[in-house]
């Protein structure tokens, strides 16, 4: 990027340098303006917020309930340049104690591990446009909480016309891409599309048979009929919903396996049973993300989020 910090190697490393300082760094206000334009918007599966000072406030009232928070930038899947900018999407490992009252309830004292994933776009050296999936399943189990519970609790408060986050809320930003044309990124799309259009024998075909699988609420597994649990839970949900994939990246660097980043989404009715319980009919938008490492076997590892909590939130402000 022109203008790169010197002691950041690459875009990757300015990415996880960006959320070390501000997080970890306790750069809330000064760190956050410096990395994020002013005008910067955070899509999240709660809503959308606008500019710096959001990002800040947001940071804060995080910290509020987990004080030690720590953020480990597993990986980074980048593509773009100078010039037209690049989009990271970074994959975080957060470790926290929920030491402290806030938006989480009352302190309960407990260890809290969860991942999300974050595509960040950058140009001159400032961040301006955030996608972000929180798996926030996992984060309520280990509070003894139900999404459902947190989506009736929150909505009264919700703001309709940001939250939760759907395409009625969107705005479009400085980042129109869609990720680059590398044929990890396209396979991993290809497979995505096929398994969501039924076509589940592609699994065994394509997974590693010893892959290694992450999904929403914390669940870890390993082989294909894992993978073929968890897709096959989530479509049928939402049996004529329409999947997109929005964004597609590819990366082949020294050191590392061939990996890929998708962003993607599911928007249609809950009329089926799966992935949230007994069909309600309500019209549901899932935002989706997911990263996979590549081997001679096949996909090897997998990490797919979504916010069940924000679906909830969709079930419940139409059924009552």
């Amino acid at each position: 990027m022109h203008g790169l910090d010197p002691q950041n190697r690459d875009f990757a490393d300015f990415l996880l340098t960006a959320t070390r300082e501000i997080w970890e760094g306790r750069g809330l206000t000064a760190r956050a303006q410096a990395y994020y334009h002013p005008d910067v918007i955070l899509r999240g599966a709660e809503g959308v917020q606008f500019g710096a000072r959001a990002v800040a406030e947001d940071a804060m009232a995080t910290l509020v309930s987990l004080p030690d928070r720590r953020l480990l930038g597993e990986d980074v899947i980048w593509s773009g340049h100078d010039r037209v900018g690049m989009l990271g999407s970074q994959r975080i490992l957060t470790l926290a104690t929920h030491s402290g009252d806030g938006p989480l309830g009352p302190a309960t004292g407990r260890t809290l591990k969860y991942r999300e994933i974050v595509d960040s776009y950058a140009k001159r050296d400032q961040i301006s446009d955030v996608w972000r999936v929180i798996d926030s399943g996992a984060l309520l189990r280990q509070l003894d909480r139900t999404a459902e519970e947190w989506a009736r609790a929150r909505l009264p408060h919700l703001d309709p016309d940001t939250q939760p986050f759907t395409p009625r809320v969107d705005v479009t930003g400085p980042y129109t891409g869609q990720g680059n044309a590398d044929q990890w990124g396209e396979g991993f799309a290809n497979v995505l599309i096929r398994v969501m259009e039924g076509d589940l024998s592609i699994i065994p075909d394509q997974y590693d048979r010893a892959c290694h699988l992450h999904y929403p609420c914390g669940v870890e597994a390993h082989g294909p009929e894992a993978a073929d649990r968890f897709w096959l839970g989530l479509r049928a949900a939402l049996p004529s919903a329409r999947f997109e994939v929005h964004h597609r990246i590819g990366m082949e660097e020294p050191l590392m396996p061939p990996r890929a980043a998708l962003r993607w989404s599911l928007k249609g009715r809950h009329e089926g049973w799966g992935a949230f319980g007994a069909p309600t009919g309500a019209d549901i938008y899932v935002m989706g993300m997911s990263h996979a490492e590549f081997g001679p076997g096949g996909l090897r590892r997998e990490w797919t989020l979504y916010d069940e909590a924000a679906v909830w939130t969709q079930i419940v402000a139409q059924t009552g």
